[in-house]
């Protein structure tokens, strides 16, 4: 964790979410601070209900803050109109949802061209072939996802992730749903990937091994930073 605001990569500032319920306002995150270098590997703890995945899609801009603000390489994101997250995230960020979050219309090679033809990026089908080999899916190319396991939707998943070598990577739970083993296997390609690209990457889980191999930790609880 950097104090040099000119070296970290995301920075949540006095970050907030409330919602207004029938019972009154609701409290998800309060007062959330920290700053992230570039490359950093971050766990992001806490048991179900603390504000884990909030955060995450905070950090992406894929909500907008109550109170506070998300910087990604300086730009305050809340500041971009959605047409603008939206193209931050097709330049800069991956996202891994605990639920996969294919295109059940798409095959595996189709879902993980997508984003490099949305980003224009030179020969789509070739990278994603090698992206689905190298996580060992070269022979499940044309599978749609209801034709592919847990495991194997994940790790398509992963590779659609970093198919445009994003900045930054979110994970939310990335091995909820998936048995031990598989689970490991998932992991060690997050981190493979985190190595080779130099991407940030930041995990929500209640996993403490998983967490024990990151570079940093930050512990929820209740919606605060503990």
């Amino acid at each position: 964790m950097s104090s040099q605001q000119s070296e970290s990569f995301v920075q949540a500032i006095q970050l907030g979410k409330q919602v207004t319920t029938s019972e009154g306002t609701l409290n998800i995150l309060d007062d959330i601070n920290f700053s992230i270098d570039s490359g950093t590997s971050v766990a992001v703890l806490g048991a179900s209900g603390s504000g884990k995945t909030t955060l995450l899609g905070l950090l992406a801009g894929l909500d907008l803050p109550t109170t506070g603000k998300v910087l990604i390489a300086g730009q305050d994101i809340s500041e971009l109109d959605e047409d603008g997250r939206a193209l931050l995230r097709a330049e800069v960020i991956g996202f891994v949802f605990q639920n996969f979050q294919l295109l059940n219309g798409l095959t595996a090679l189709e879902n993980v061209m997508l984003p490099l033809e949305l980003a224009a990026a030179p020969h789509p089908a070739k990278t994603a072939s090698d992206l689905l080999a190298r996580v060992g899916l070269g022979e499940r190319l044309h599978h749609y996802p209801n034709q592919l396991s847990g495991g194997e939707q994940q790790r398509c998943a992963i590779g659609r992730a970093f198919a445009a070598q994003p900045q930054l990577l979110f994970a939310d739970e990335p091995t909820g749903n998936l048995d031990q083993k598989t689970g490991q296997r998932i992991i060690d390609l997050l981190f493979e990937f985190n190595r080779e690209q130099g991407a940030t990457l930041i995990m929500a889980t209640h996993d403490e091994q998983l967490a024990s191999r990151c570079d940093l930790q930050l512990h929820m609880e209740a919606g605060k930073l503990i």
